[in-house]
């Protein structure tokens, strides 16, 4: 099989891809961008060709460099998959851009890597995508491993919102209300409704549609897009959470295996999302101080509580405490100029 080369968007590198699908046009092409987590990926991409789907699905994957051999586990067990290999990590925006342009398929589902397919899946969103063409995105309910329901749509973000998240707020309760309301407050998890904002675990949209709207935002690297698209895609048309429709998401898999880059792109994400929807510059530095101030604050916090929970014999929610020390170090010791710059 021969290897060519292709020219991302004008800002990307040059890549290679590795293309052996078949040339017939298809009725899905299921996206996704990678970093990493192999094991997970494995069980993703069985899921999507061992089990019965009822119509013509392509898979394109976007390898953003991948240390742990996934993209030679693609390669060699997943023949049938179109392989994109970048030389570094591109983000989840512009890998995901990337493999929407080799997609045929009339529908785009946009997948995360750590996630399972169940048979008929793809079949029930085309279908109802196709009887709701006013629906711009369509998301299904997301369930954790244990099979509970996780947030799978959101109202749209607020600075009120994510500053309660600070521990300098969240002790006093100020912006307590606007949080939960973002979090949790509207959160149904068995009613179809239209949505303000879908989280990009999984998301079907009409290539077309896609296009059009100009695919997802690469200012974003990894967080933020998602709430990005959503807001784009819903001045146009709606965004329906459908869960009759399940999809199985283990969720924050890769963000914790490779803390040092989704953390501080996660912070900084939130700043291109308050600048791209009109918030206001005061409003943006009083957020970036108090985020600032408090993540020294937030080092000392988990610190504590990783010491505790190891004495107490809770070494894995001791190891997640470490995990979340070393996102916050990756901002505040190497990250921070980028934030303010943002």
């Amino acid at each position: 099989m021969t290897t060519t080369t292709v020219k991302a968007l004008a800002a990307s590198p040059v890549i290679r891809t590795r293309s052996r699908a078949n040339t017939a046009v298809a009725d899905i092409s299921v996206c996704i961008a990678n970093w990493n987590c192999r094991e997970y990926l494995r069980a993703c991409l069985e899921s999507l060709r061992e089990i019965p789907q009822g119509l013509r699905v392509e898979v394109i994957l976007a390898d953003n460099a991948s240390t742990d051999g996934a993209a030679e586990m693609v390669r060699q067990e997943f023949p049938e998959v179109t392989l994109v290999r970048n030389a570094e990590n591109l983000g989840f925006a512009r890998a995901s851009n990337q493999a929407a342009r080799l997609a045929r398929g009339r529908w785009l589902l946009f997948l995360n890597n750590d996630t399972v397919v169940a048979p008929g899946t793809l079949r029930e969103l085309c279908d109802y995508a196709e009887a709701h063409p006013e629906a711009g995105l369509v998301g299904p309910m997301l369930r954790d491993g244990r099979g509970q329901p996780q947030i799978s749509y959101r109202r749209r973000p607020t600075i009120a919102a994510l500053l309660h998240r600070t521990s300098l707020l969240r002790w006093t309760g100020v912006f307590r209300r606007e949080y939960y309301e973002y979090r949790r407050d509207t959160f149904d998890p068995t009613r179809t409704r239209e949505v303000d904002v879908l989280m990009g675990a999984a998301v079907l949209i009409a290539r077309d549609r896609f296009e059009r709207v100009g695919g997802w935002d690469e200012d974003f690297r990894f967080g933020g897009e998602d709430i990005e698209l959503s807001i784009r895609v819903g001045r146009h048309a709606k965004l329906m959470y459908v869960p009759e429709i399940e999809i199985t998401h283990f969720g924050r898999v890769s963000s914790r295996l490779n803390i040092a880059f989704s953390a501080p792109n996660v912070i900084i994400g939130y700043i291109h999302y308050f600048r791209k929807t009109g918030s206001s510059g005061i409003a943006i530095a009083l957020y970036k101080t108090l985020v600032t101030v408090d993540a020294p604050i937030q080092i000392a916090i988990k610190s504590v509580q990783c010491a505790w929970r190891r004495l107490c014999g809770r070494s894995e929610k001791s190891r997640k405490s470490l995990i979340a020390i070393r996102g916050i170090r990756q901002f505040l010791f190497h990250d921070l100029y980028r934030f303010w710059k943002s």
